[in-house]
């Protein structure tokens, strides 16, 4: 089922609830991540067509340079201050799985899950050209009425995706530093996190998973320049813990539990030591 509507232009398959939308020049564009009454599983791509503007990330102000691409994360909260300059494209894993996808276009655990978030992503003169022909390209295709829609529109996501990947990691100063191989066991890493993260807490599971002892994964992350690993799952679990007490009503034992503590009380212990806050006074902000 296709809509075309004002600025937003959706695709819907009822057969397999795939959801793919695009936005363009739209004001209501916003993300209610864990405040949205049935949360989606849905990823977005933005593109700032306009000025520097800013953009409130889970109620964390950032500025979004001028013509850059923001890759937001499913279950994020967003609100940008001038959404009548984006385009976005957003879609669900029904539409586009990019973890199962994630041999074609390697971007899990890079523009999504990576160690660095938000990323903003610059383009020079000859790179916002691409992104505006490729806006017309998926345009002209919500004109077609055929079978063959669906996995055109697929097909153009892809091609965006990949085109994203590739500049992001020319301005990734650990991707120019070292080779994409050697990365990789960050990249993976950052996807076994996302994945797993609510019920392993420690780097013991993960080294295992990647076939190396937690030593070896330590010491390869501090030669690639990047935070511990243990620092890595200790940040997921904390960012999470601050949706859940933005956004739900849910309580500290009902959040320890979601997050795989054993107890409130370790709970409590950890969101302190790792944000500097009790849960009771970060919920006052």
């Amino acid at each position: 089922m296709v809509k075309s509507e004002n600025n937003i232009r959706e695709y819907h398959e009822e057969s397999t609830a795939a959801h793919f939308t695009m936005h363009v020049n739209n004001r209501t564009l916003k993300g209610q991540g864990f405040s949205s009454a049935v949360p989606d599983s849905i990823n977005t791509f933005v593109i700032n067509k306009g000025a520097a503007q800013q953009v409130i990330i889970d109620e964390i102000a950032y500025t979004m340079p001028a013509a850059s691409i923001l890759p937001v994360v499913s279950n994020q909260h967003f609100v940008f201050a001038h959404p009548e300059q984006l385009i976005a494209w957003q879609f669900n894993r029904e539409f586009y799985c990019i973890v199962d996808h994630d041999a074609e276009v390697g971007c899990v655990g890079f523009l999504f899950y990576g160690v660095q978030h938000p990323i903003f992503i610059t383009l020079d003169e000859a790179e916002k050209e691409v992104f505006f022909q490729l806006e017309k390209m998926f345009s002209d295709e919500w004109q077609s009425r055929d079978s063959f829609q669906g996995e055109m529109l697929r097909t153009l996501l892809k091609h965006l995706i990949i085109k994203i990947t590739r500049i992001a990691k020319r301005q990734n100063s650990s991707y120019q530093q070292f080779p994409d191989e050697r990365m990789d066991i960050v990249r993976k890493f950052s996807l076994m996190v996302e994945i797993n993260f609510k019920k392993e807490h420690g780097v013991g599971f993960y080294a295992a998973a990647l076939n190396k002892s937690p030593k070896t994964l330590s010491n390869m992350f501090a030669l690639l320049k990047q935070p511990a690993p243990s620092k890595l799952i200790q940040n997921r679990i904390i960012l999470e813990a601050k949706r859940y007490l933005h956004y739900t009503d849910k309580s500290a034992k009902e959040i320890a539990y979601e997050l795989g503590f054993e107890s409130p009380t370790h709970f409590s212990r950890f969101f302190k030591l790792y944000s500097g806050t009790n849960v009771s006074a970060f919920r006052k902000l």
